[in-house]
């Protein structure tokens, strides 16, 4: 059966992608026609404001598209979401902001006071990495999904560390560099290896973990999150089944399996740009030490 029986607001939430278009708008207009009204105020390169960009298609594409419908579906379709909202969007908002406008949002004391205590690498690793393992313990991940509010206010949450996780390996403030080069290819070491239990105990259940996805009633509840309950009342829905080819089992492991796949591919794109970055910077600190001349004249 098709997903379109749930109605075009479900599919693609239009009050969240004008929320979105906002956010774009008010992006734009900071760092150009507001620019001048910041210290230090050095345009923005193309590339920059790309990848901001990029950043908020993608929470549109993960969060207000059919995919954020198929997520209340398929388990598989979820772990791709949590993937892409947690390991991907984070860096690209974080390197999408010029240094000027970070320096201004930690200069609001009460951001200041967070990130001063919530980006302490140590503590930023094991506070993401600790509630994304908490939230799939299957007693907790079913309670989460059957109540809105809780539902918003963790996920909300598990972003929020995801972006305090991310600061310290990809901002761009000189200031804000608490890790050299040899540090953050350990920190990106640390954090593969504290996300390996929650996928692993996904990939090698073997039985189904979940009842929102398995049990009719606790998925019909789950699908409130998401559908406008004057759409549900008009359907006759057995369960997840009569829009998921695959069966459950097979559904929840290719979940854990693609959570682990894209979190690897990351990673590794991760640590490829903080090798060569580190690259430069001890090249370009060599460059800097005048060459011993390969001749040297002698005054006669």
């Amino acid at each position: 059966m098709s997903i379109d029986i749930f109605g075009f607001r479900a599919l693609w939430s239009p009050y969240f992608l004008v929320s979105l278009i906002l956010v774009l708008v008010g992006y734009v207009l900071l760092v150009s026609k507001f620019r001048h009204k910041f210290i230090h105020n050095e345009p923005v390169g193309i590339k920059q404001q790309a990848l901001f960009i990029t950043a908020i298609v993608l929470l549109y594409v993960i969060k207000g598209s059919p995919l954020d419908l198929l997520g209340h579906i398929m388990f598989s379709a979820h772990m791709t979401q949590m993937a892409f909202l947690y390991l991907v969007v984070p860096p690209l908002l974080i390197m999408g902001i010029p240094e000027w406008l970070w320096r201004s949002i930690l200069h609001i004391p009460l951001i200041k006071g967070m990130f001063n205590v919530f980006t302490k690498p140590l503590f930023a690793l094991i506070t993401f990495n600790a509630l994304f393992s908490f939230y799939h313990i299957p007693l907790v991940f079913d309670f989460v999904k059957t109540d809105m509010l809780l539902h918003a206010g963790y996920t909300t949450l598990l972003f929020i560390s995801a972006i305090f996780m991310w600061f310290p390996l990809v901002n761009q403030l000189p200031e804000r560099a608490s890790l050299s080069g040899v540090k953050k290819i350990a920190y990106v070491f640390g954090s593969g290896i504290l996300m390996t239990p929650a996928c692993a105990l996904i990939i090698f259940a073997t039985d189904p973990l979940y009842s929102t996805y398995s049990d009719a009633s606790a998925w019909l509840v789950a699908m409130e999150l998401c559908v406008p309950a004057s759409a549900l009342s008009g359907l006759t829905l057995s369960g997840p089944e009569m829009f998921n080819g695959l069966p459950i089992m097979d559904d929840q492991q290719l979940g854990g399996v693609l959570m682990k796949i894209i979190q690897e591919i990351v990673l590794g794109v991760t640590l490829g740009y903080i090798f060569f970055a580190w690259y430069r910077k001890e090249n370009g600190s060599n460059d800097e030490i005048d060459p011993v001349p390969s001749q040297i004249q002698t005054v006669k």
